[in-house]
């Protein structure tokens, strides 16, 4: 796990519990590139692992948003990004999929929910 540590340039050689803003970016950033791999190696999924149970801990403690349902936290993102059914098509595939999803009539799938975050530039857990 220490190759992939240093394969990713984090700043600390194994992965220990957040205790800043900088850390958490610096963790984020790493995850982000190792989500981004086209071949994700065993060793560097279970490193994204650890370093998302890491994150989400920190998150959980410091960026506590209220429970909300999924779709609630869909709805709250587009509004604030000013953001229609049809600007999420390339998320969702078509509008029907985004209408059912917005409706409850359809839940969001793990494809999605990595899409939504990565556009949004927020925590999968968000969506759980």
């Amino acid at each position: 796990m220490i190759a992939i540590a240093e394969k990713y340039a984090l700043a600390v050689g194994s992965p220990t519990p957040i205790t800043s803003e900088r850390q958490h970016q610096e963790y984020l950033s790493v995850l982000d590139k190792l989500a981004n791999e086209e071949n994700p190696t065993r060793e560097g999924e279970k490193y994204a692992a650890v370093l998302m149970t890491l994150i989400d801990a920190y998150e959980e403690a410091h960026h506590a948003i209220p429970d909300a349902a999924p779709v609630e936290v869909l709805r709250t993102l587009m509004d604030a990004n000013n953001l229609r059914q049809k600007d999420l098509v390339p998320i969702f595939g078509s509008e029907s999929i985004v209408s059912e999803v917005l409706h409850k009539k359809r839940e969001l799938n793990k494809t999605h929910i990595k899409k939504l975050s990565k556009r949004f530039h927020i925590s999968p857990a968000v969506f759980f």
